[in-house]
């Protein structure tokens, strides 16, 4: 069992920065930093949030560090339908629905689908029902062959995103379940690695041929500013754009929006 001063070297480790930095961040001792991760001085449940929040520590492992300090874990975590979600749900549910016509949804820190609008569907029209059953998978759903993947023009580089998306999220807080997924449809090989980078994956080109019509995408995240739960914390919402007028028509026509479908 890791203690405390173990979590607080690796997340420091992992955050490239010194004790020296990190004491200067958190206005506190080079010396009281050492202290803490030899375990010759155990720090207050302040003290922990305190050097947490200067390592962006996610509040799932904040939780761990104060457990292994001695101290309560301070963050809860409720589902998403939880009555004292309503608030956080209803903005999330607002934010969906003002996106339409256009496609958004929004997911789990495991790329697992908790919310969509209305706009989806014509995304999944051909999918394996499969890989429609709870909880459905964003990233499986776009690149399994079973899923949308064959109509998706630009696979290379929606999956070059996605790998760099998740390296990210490993490299922030290791997980086993997103290091499986990334195994399964991530690992780069000669046939789906793309020609070229990927430019930039804050905003994620996509081209998709639905109902024999090119249709160009592009895709923004949106996550909680300040969240004190860490089911919010680990909640984004990705939001779909037509890159062109052509694109935008496919949405914007009367069958454009159906209902997403309930069963599977």
């Amino acid at each position: 069992m890791h203690t405390v001063g173990d979590l607080l070297r690796q997340w420091r480790h992992r955050r490239r920065l010194s004790q020296l930095d990190l004491a200067i961040a958190a206005d506190v001792s080079a010396r009281h930093v050492s202290l803490v991760e030899t375990g010759k001085s155990r720090p207050s449940a302040d003290m922990v949030l305190r050097l947490a929040d200067q390592l962006d520590v996610p509040l799932r492992e904040r939780n761990r560090m104060l457990l292994a300090a001695g101290f309560a874990p301070r963050y809860a975590e409720r589902p998403l339908d939880d009555d004292a979600l309503s608030a956080a749900r209803d903005a999330v549910e607002r934010v969906l629905r003002a996106h339409e016509p256009y496609p958004a949804l929004a997911f789990d820190r495991r790329w697992n689908i908790v919310m969509t609008n209305r706009a989806v569907e014509p995304f999944f029209a051909d999918v394996d029902p499969e890989l429609l059953r709870p909880p459905v998978n964003l990233v499986r759903l776009g690149l399994d062959p079973r899923g949308f993947a064959p109509l998706v023009v630009n696979l290379a580089d929606v999956r070059a995103v996605f790998r760099s998306r998740i390296r990210r999220q490993l490299d922030i807080a290791p997980d086993p379940e997103l290091m499986a997924l990334h195994e399964e449809l991530l690992e780069p090989d000669s046939e789906n690695a793309p020609s070229g980078s990927v430019a930039s994956d804050v905003v994620m080109p996509m081209v998709l041929r639905l109902d024999g019509r090119e249709v160009r995408l592009f895709s923004t995240i949106t996550t909680f500013g300040t969240p004190m739960d860490i089911t919010l914390d680990e909640v984004a919402i990705e939001s779909y754009y037509p890159a062109d007028t052509q694109s935008a028509a496919y949405f914007e026509e009367p069958e454009g929006i159906r209902p997403w479908p309930t069963g599977g």
